[in-house]
């Protein structure tokens, strides 16, 4: 056993659960520092040196001798232009973070069709990660279509018993195993929206790597919906930021409102160049993810059934973009431990997630594919989930 899983091991018990998990979490990020395999390896797990390499050849991407930018011109302006030809849109503004994007631009279209109901999933962004933020700072008003662990159905928008000015998708819908629905579906429900003269807008933070699900380009996805939100960091690695894209006059307003939240900031162009290197270097490698992230998935099914478990579920069994999830019939901290001893004794990180309780005995943890992922074959995943399995029953 490792040093680090040792001191683990002797971890007092009546320590502060803030305090162990917390020991969890710098466990995982050594672990996964120190693998010499792993599935996806996230920026911002890694140190200040890594991250900053990232910027390593981005002059050719963007004139570095150019003035730097100063409240969102130069690099900045370049970065919304990218986004909103790759998008298909008018214009596109650049935002600090997804969570002030979605709230102008949900404001913005709440002035235009005079009603501030958004009609949105339970297990959306907004209502599970934002601290109520629509309604204690945008003046929104959020509804609840469904909060079943799939994606809203076309009747349930044409069958919602108060008007609502917008209706807010996300693609993928993370918190139910970052679903999608089939392009005919989502088609129906941005019909449905419109039969009620209601916006639609898109949460697409991971809207990226949605093409190869829909078997259709990025601009004809955004092009159905009058607004779409993006991020730079979720899939494209960047440092940071997101951007708002739309009709040209609702995002001049989103400008406004963004200096007014806060988000005008003095300069972004490390931010900016971060974001411009992951829509060159990674944005093309998205659809080879996917594609992995599905053999991925069936090995890791096999290996699992072939284990001796109790059960196991991999959802959904055919993954829609390159993340996600994995059930187990064991606590979150029997099996979270079986991932570090794994990690820290063979240098091999199959789950680098944390795992979360779903009930009593139940823990699920996301999968993500990334470059590294792509050297995987499918008996490697296999011996990998033999490994692992062995240690969950020890």
């Amino acid at each position: 056993m490792s040093d680090t899983a040792e001191r683990n091991e002797r971890a007092e018990p009546d320590e502060p659960e803030e305090r162990r998990n917390e020991r969890r979490r710098e466990r995982r990020v050594a672990a996964l520092r120190g693998a010499r395999r792993v599935l996806a390896r996230p920026g911002f797990m890694t140190s200040l040196r890594e991250r900053i390499a990232l910027l390593d050849g981005a002059g050719e991407l963007y004139d570095l001798d150019e003035p730097s930018d100063m409240y969102g011109n130069g690099v900045v302006t370049a970065l919304e232009e990218r986004t909103a030809a790759l998008l298909g849109t008018e214009a596109a503004a650049f935002f600090p973070t997804g969570t002030m994007a979605q709230q102008v631009a949900l404001r913005c279209w709440a002035g235009r069709t005079g009603n501030p109901v958004v009609a949105l999933h339970g297990l959306g962004h907004p209502e599970r990660h934002e601290r109520n933020a629509f309604s204690r700072v945008g003046g929104l008003r959020p509804v609840r279509l469904t909060d079943a662990p799939r994606q809203p159905t076309a009747d349930e928008v044409r069958g919602f018993e108060e008007p609502f000015g917008a209706l807010m998708l996300e693609l993928p819908l993370r918190e139910a195993g970052y679903l999608l629905p089939t392009w005919e579906e989502l088609t129906e429900v941005v019909e449905a929206a419109r039969e009620r003269d209601a916006v639609v807008h898109f949460d697409g933070a991971r809207l990226w790597e949605c093409t190869t699900h829909f078997d259709r380009p990025l601009a004809e996805i955004a092009g159905l919906a009058d607004s779409v939100y993006v991020s730079f960091y979720k899939s494209l690695q960047g440092y940071g930021g997101a951007a708002l894209a739309g009709p040209r006059t609702l995002v001049e307003e989103a400008k406004a409102w963004r200096h007014r939240y806060g988000g005008q900031v003095f300069q972004q162009f490390p931010t900016a160049l971060s974001a411009l290197v992951g829509l060159e270097r990674e944005l093309p490698r998205l659809p080879a993810y996917v594609a992995h992230a599905r053999v991925v998935a069936a090995a890791l099914r096999a290996g699992l059934a072939a284990a001796g478990l109790p059960w196991a579920r991999v959802h959904p069994e055919v993954p829609h973009t390159h993340e996600f999830q994995v059930w187990l019939p064991y606590d979150p901290e029997t099996a979270g431990e079986a991932a570090l001893r794994q990690a820290e004794e063979t240098g091999t990180m199959l789950f680098s997630h944390p795992w979360d309780p779903v009930g009593p005995g139940v823990a699920l943890t996301e999968v993500s594919v990334g470059e590294p992922g792509l050297e995987w074959t499918a008996d490697d995943v296999r011996a990998a989930v033999a490994d692992f399995a062995t240690r969950l029953k020890d």
